[in-house]
């Protein structure tokens, strides 16, 4: 198994003949041989191992999740109303790429700092591979600090300690009697100034798996991993109760706040999925201000554990921008994506005129992603999920060998061209496909290639392999200018 890890960063998906065949091509069109297992590596790496930074309000948990990721995008005003469309960033340190889930977003609530930091810290960690637990040093540790200490025992994930707010060697003592939660070794730090961090990703990488536990789609990872996402009353639940023939999962809105998520075994169509569960975290309803905060959350950590993500739509209302959110986030953790509208059985002839309007400018961006029209309460059309599902899964570990595809490449530069741009013309030399799961390419080219042509070329590689039911990336690299100077 840890062969096939290695092997695989290595060359990204390619054997051993292909890459000796691809790096020659390379060398020919004068590329950096350096630079081009660089591409490839980038480009050919599998699921990255989720990091979650958990901790009480005001500890300094976004700056340091900024500074983790090198620059300002987390919010770092902790005050209620402010809502973020995105909780998972990529980072890198040492030449390895990790996901960070921030949750430093949401604190006050009517349920109590308790319960919000409960709630928050169990989501994220449900999605991490391992979590970093921040702590103010200057205060030392607190009873909410030793709550979130009993749910990451319970939680079983490696843990690093971050003693948070070390400005100077002074403060090196107050870190130390952090020793007392009984988590190991107190890394000090200033997220503010930096000091300490270095240490503590050193660390950080050693708790991360070289890639995420699941191997995703053989026999060890067991059943396919399906997460059902979309906004809150879009019938998730009832989708469950029904694929499932009885009642897995409450539908109601009963205050509680820690509760064991349950990944649920569903046979369909003759197969067990593996349904991870966001529809039965309860809704929580003194949340409302804080819900959408929360929920984002909730799909992040569904979605990191999944391989196919079942978008819900409500097609009795018009399509949110939340639903739009939603699909986002889907696609940027990489997952094949099947989009269901929901209570379809509702529809007149003149809401279904203009939720067809709605599909074409709203979601333009996934016309790739298989749709099925169904009605949880009736169970209409349920019989369509399966096979949408495996049409996406499919599309997703889509590999296309690198002899065919830059055939196909040398077609699309044949018949259409870049457009000339400031005298020039960039070209596609050549590419491989260095990944699945999703499938992600590498273009080499002579130049720039702008993004209406990257959007083309996407076009054409769907017209002719397929790719349905599954975001591509498509990465590109520039031949360096190699003139001598005299």
């Amino acid at each position: 198994m840890n062969d096939q890890i290695h092997s695989g960063d290595e060359h990204g998906e390619l054997g051993d003949a292909e890459y000796a065949e691809f790096m020659e091509l390379a060398a020919e069109e004068g590329f950096d041989v350096d630079d081009v297992e660089n591409a490839i590596g980038e480009a050919g790496h599998g699921p990255l191992p989720v990091l979650a930074v958990v901790g009480r309000p005001n500890v300094g948990k976004s700056t340091l999740v900024n500074r983790i990721i090198g620059r300002r995008e987390a919010v770092v005003e902790d005050k209620p109303g402010v809502t973020r469309d995105r909780v998972t960033y990529e980072a890198e340190w040492a030449g390895r790429r990790f996901k960070v889930v921030d949750t430093g977003g949401w604190e006050q609530d009517v349920l109590g700092i308790d319960a919000s930091v409960a709630a928050q810290a169990e989501y994220a960690i449900e999605a991490a591979d391992a979590v970093v637990f921040v702590v103010d040093s200057t205060v030392g540790a607190t009873d909410t600090d030793e709550a979130v200490v009993k749910l990451l025992r319970r939680a079983g994930k490696p843990v690093v300690l971050c003693a948070n707010k070390v400005d100077g060697p002074s403060g090196e003592a107050d870190a130390t009697a952090l020793w007392s939660l009984g988590l190991g070794q107190p890394h000090p730090v200033s997220s503010l100034h930096g000091r300490g961090t270095g240490d503590m990703l050193d660390a950080v990488l050693e708790a991360l798996p070289e890639a995420p536990a699941q191997t995703f789609g053989n026999a060890v990872g067991g059943p396919r991993r399906i997460a059902l996402i979309g906004r809150p009353n879009v019938g998730k639940s009832s989708l469950l109760n029904k694929v499932a023939n009885e009642e897995r999962v409450v539908v109601n809105e009963i205050a509680g706040t820690t509760r064991d998520p349950v990944d649920e075994l569903i046979e369909l169509g003759g197969i067990t999925w593996k349904f991870v569960d966001t529809a039965g975290i309860r809704r929580r309803v003194h949340l409302q201000e804080g819900a959408d905060y929360y929920a984002s959350l909730r799909t992040a950590a569904a979605v990191e554990k999944a391989e196919v993500a079942v978008v819900l739509i409500d097609a009795t209302e018009s399509i949110s921008v939340q639903d739009q959110r939603i699909i986002t986030m889907a696609v940027e953790a990489g997952r094949a994506m099947v989009v269901a509208f929901n209570k379809w059985d509702n529809l007149d002839e003149e809401r279904r005129y203009y939720l067809e309007r709605e599909i074409e400018t709203e979601l333009g961006q996934i016309a790739w992603a298989p749709r099925v029209n169904v009605s949880a309460r009736t169970g209409r059309h349920m019989e369509k999920l399966v096979p949408a599902i495996e049409t996406a899964l499919t599309g997703w570990e889509t590999r296309v060998p690198t002899g065919r595809l830059n055939a196909f490449l040398g077609e699309i530069v044949a018949s259409h061209p870049h457009p000339i741009r400031g005298g020039k013309q960039p070209r596609i030399l050549f590419g491989t496909q260095a990944g699945t799961k999703p499938p992600r390419f590498v273009l080499f080219t002579s130049g720039f290639l702008e993004h209406g042509y990257r959007r083309f070329v996407e076009r054409r590689l769907r017209e002719e392999f397929g790719f349905e039911g599954t975001p591509i990336h498509i990465s590109v690299r520039v031949r360096e200018k190699r003139g001598r100077k005299k």
